[in-house]
């Protein structure tokens, strides 16, 4: 009934004191910043900020709402400057900033990369500013989902791989183990790898032991990035020399 104060049952709880969902969200980051996502829970993030779990729920509706906000916020900083500049420039920025925001966070790297998939929360803003920075270049109407789809698997694709999670092994055995395999391959079957060992070791994917925390891959996404861009220039020049069918 309109006016009628609110119930035992319905009243905030007095523990929830200057709570706001700014505050818990970025007390979930550095749960997670420090824990990692797995262990990551709303009982825990309640505890940590010393009120009773039922309070976060006057403020997000549940946990995937709250991971949500987060990755939001982990985000906030990636576009570039929508000053004019070459596309492949600003291109180039985006994903330098998308991947600086995952190494801030790389606990999230997955579920960033994961938003980029299909997520309602996502900002319309990205979207709108890439398709804009597309259209600009060139690239058609009919070309635009492809190149569209191809800068987010850009943006999100390697990164996610790169700050993925080490197997948790608190006493390092599992690295050790891994990396006396690598350095004891069979040479006579697998010659290729056993030649570029000292080089692939902890340096590419498959044959590292640390994520791109400790062991950033640098060039290699410089290399990704680059090959990228020209691919989405060659797509552009060589759909405007294809004849039109009919």
């Amino acid at each position: 009934m309109a006016g009628r104060s609110l119930s035992a049952n319905t009243r905030r709880p007095k523990a929830a004191g200057n709570l706001s969902k700014p505050a818990i969200v970025a007390a979930a980051l550095d749960l997670i910043d420090r824990d990692g996502l797995e262990a990551f829970s709303m009982r825990g993030l309640a505890q940590a900020l010393g009120v009773y779990p039922t309070a976060l729920y006057w403020y997000v509706p549940n946990r995937n709402a709250l991971l949500a906000e987060m990755v939001t916020v982990a985000m906030q900083d990636v576009l570039p400057s929508p000053r004019k500049r070459p596309w492949q420039a600003w291109l180039k920025e985006l994903f330098r900033r998308y991947r600086r925001a995952v190494s801030r966070h790389p606990h999230l790297a997955a579920l960033m990369g994961a938003q980029m998939v299909s997520n309602a929360g996502v900002d319309p803003v990205l979207p709108e500013q890439i398709l804009g920075v597309l259209s600009r270049a060139g690239f058609s109407d009919r070309q635009m989902v492809h190149a569209f789809n191809t800068v987010i698997a850009t943006m999100a694709g390697f990164v996610t791989l790169e700050f993925g999670p080490a197997p948790a092994d608190d006493d390092g055995s599992w690295a050790k183990t891994f990396q006396h395999s690598l350095r004891t391959v069979d040479a006579a079957r697998f010659p290729l790898l056993a030649r570029n060992m000292p080089r692939l070791e902890n340096r590419a994917f498959i044959t590292r032991w640390q994520n791109g925390v400790e062991a950033p891959l640098d060039d290699s996404f410089e290399l990704f990035i680059e090959a990228a861009i020209h691919g989405l220039e060659l797509q552009r020049v060589r759909k405007r020399r294809t004849p039109p069918r009919g």
